[in-house]
Formats: C-alpha cells, structure tokens, sequence
C-alpha cells in the first residue's frame, strides 16, 4: 500500500458480483461486535451463547485519508435476522458532518435507514442496480431484508471520517423487522 502515488491514478480490484477484493483485507463486523446494536438484547446473548456470527464485512479499496481525495470501497451485508430484526451495520456518521456519502447496490435488496442530529429520519428501499445519495448531516446505515447477501459500494470524502460512537449511544430511532412475512418500519423502542 505504501507503494502507490496518490497523486496519480491507481487501479484497486473488487468482483463487482461478491464485492471481494483479491488485495484488499477485509474488515469483519460480528455479532459480538455489534451488541446493544439489535433490540433483542437477551436473544443477542442466547446466540452468542452457541456462535458468532459474521453480520457484515467491508473493504477499503485504498485511499488516504485527505481533503480532495474519495475514499471508496464495498460492503457484504449478510442475510439474516436477531428475533424478526433484519441483519444490519452499525452505522454512523462522519467526523465531518458535513459529509454526504453515495452507496451503489452491487447485489441484494434492503434499506438506507438515515437520520440527523435534529431527529429527521429517512428510510430508502434499495436494490441491485440503484444507487442511494446518503445527504451530509446524516447518520446511514443499511438493513438486508432480502435472502442472499446485500451488497454495495460506496464513495465518500477521503478526510471525513466516521463517528460510530453517537448511535452506539443513542441508536437510531426506526428499525427494520420482519411483520407478517415482510419488511415493516417501526419506532426503535429503545431510543434514547
């Protein structure tokens, strides 16, 4: 990674069917990693009893982190639910507020569930083929509702950052759960 000379175009590899890259590591996000995230607290506990699973992994395709450059990479938001809650990020904001972000799904189908500081919320269905334009000020995270692997890519300013900490604390104040065999929007209980 050292090697490259940001200051002239550079070629990164990802399958734009798996969203893998061959040269890139992979960050994994495991149940464990996500606790306080899901809404059943005690069913998160009950499984983490027997496993561990992988929720989602993403790969940061190569870029420092400075004004005028775009950060960019995929993520595999993996199919599954805790309870009837669908598998989701974390989410989070960026460092720099004012950061807007755009996701392009690769594969998969699922939501954008966004929010501001003020309580605005937005919810996106999105799908294989579509893009969605995350707007500065918002917290963003993806939910997969569908039965295979949601996966996207996405671009962002390189210096922005990423705030995780503000909805570990807070949530967010919708959920995505399954009800009556579909994907239904609900108020987060547990939004503080």
């Amino acid at each position: 990674m050292n090697n490259f000379n940001w200051d002239s175009s550079f070629m990164v590899d990802f399958d734009t069917f798996s969203g893998i890259s061959k040269t890139a590591k992979a960050t994994q996000r495991k149940l464990s990693q996500m606790k306080g995230m899901f809404y059943d607290e005690k069913l998160t506990d009950k499984i983490l009893e027997k496993e561990d699973p992988v929720i989602y992994e993403f790969y940061e395709l190569c870029c420092p982190e400075r004004a005028g450059d775009l950060a960019f990479g995929t993520t595999i938001l993996y199919s599954g639910k805790v309870g009837n809650e669908y598998y989701m990020t974390k989410g989070h904001f960026h460092t720099i507020i004012d950061t807007a972000e755009v996701y392009y799904a690769l594969d998969g189908e699922g939501y954008m569930v966004m929010e501001n500081l003020e309580g605005d919320t937005v919810e996106v269905k999105v799908s294989k083929g579509q893009a969605v334009y995350v707007p500065r000020g918002y917290a963003h995270r993806t939910v997969n509702t569908g039965d295979k692997p949601l996966i996207l890519f996405f671009t962002f300013a390189a210096d922005a950052g990423h705030d995780y900490g503000t909805i570990e604390t807070k949530g967010y104040h919708k959920m995505v759960v399954e009800k009556n065999g579909k994907a239904a929007i609900i108020d987060n209980p547990h939004w503080k």
